[in-house]
């Protein structure tokens, strides 16, 4: 009979990984000289950093870069459901006008699109509405009136993001399994309900993490539109460095209120995937997590 006091609990030890620690060490090494010899660069002055860092023309800039990015990126996100439903109706012509808009924004550079909207005066100098082929006007006037830089920055960014985010929102939607929309059928759901409370809430676990990158890549796309004479934070640094030609330090300037941004941002993000992905985020700690003992 085998002896009760014997303890046949079995103690995990961990492995040491002395390379991960050299690693570690030679990373922090080379960052900590590569900001000394920055710091140290006698080309580089940091007093005109101190300055501008907080000037209100900086932050000024930074604010108008942070709503336009927000108004852009609810306009896409709007049109990017309905250009991924549109993609997954079985309506050809529905699903004909989805992926032509796709493909057209997603085939043209950003770039382009920007000076296109910016520049639509050029094309058509009057902008009309009423009724066509008759003499009914609801409203006239010069399309540079109407199209101001903001509005057609607004219109780039958004058009642009709505052809990506389309195709992120639709692996959403498939990747929820289609017996969750039969059984909704089955409960007398109509497909558009079924589409709001059950496929699209599933969905957002798949949807949150890319959609969170592509609002942190329109937030650094806004430098773009100093084509078209937006004041945002990039063109701010851009006049102020035409004025004292400090270039370096004002893209300095520009580069730590852009990294701020994008942390700030990433909290809702990381917030978001905790709330959706509840469920999948227990059963993957549940896996990854190694046990100490082996239970008796």
């Amino acid at each position: 009979m085998p002896d009760s006091n014997i303890q046949d609990d079995i103690v995990a030890k961990p492995l040491s990984h002395p390379g991960r620690w050299v690693l570690g060490v030679l990373l922090v090494g080379g960052l900590a000289l590569l900001c000394w010899s920055i710091a140290t660069s006698p080309n580089i002055d940091g007093a005109v950093f101190a300055k501008y860092v907080f000037n209100g023309l900086i932050i000024d800039g930074a604010i108008k870069t942070v709503w336009i990015t927000a108004i852009s990126m609810v306009i896409a996100t709007i049109l990017a459901t309905l250009l991924a439903v549109m993609r997954l109706s079985s309506n050809p012509l529905l699903k004909a006008f989805s992926m032509g808009f796709v493909a057209f924004f997603r085939g043209t550079p950003l770039l382009l699109q920007i000076v296109f909207w910016g520049f639509l005066g050029l094309i058509w100098p009057m902008t009309t509405i009423g009724i066509p082929f008759t003499s009914v006007v609801f409203f006239s006037g010069k399309t540079s009136d109407v199209m101001s830089p903001i509005i057609a920055g607004i219109i780039a960014l958004s058009l642009n993001e709505a052809a990506y985010a389309s195709e992120i929102v639709r692996a959403g939607i498939l990747s929820v399994d289609i017996g969750q929309s039969e059984a909704a059928k089955s409960l007398g759901m109509s497909g558009s309900y079924a589409l709001r409370r059950i496929v699209l809430p599933q969905a957002m676990r798949v949807i949150i993490p890319p959609m969170g990158n592509e609002t942190i890549s329109m937030l650094k796309s806004t430098a773009m539109l100093s084509l078209v004479a937006v004041t945002e934070l990039y063109t701010r640094a851009q006049i102020i460095s035409a004025t004292n030609y400090k270039q370096v330090e004002l893209m300095a300037v520009a580069g730590f209120w852009y990294l701020i941004m994008n942390a700030v941002l990433s909290v809702p993000q990381s917030y978001l995937e905790h709330r959706f992905g509840k469920g999948v985020a227990s059963q993957n700690e549940r896996w990854l997590r190694l046990p100490s003992r082996r239970s008796k």
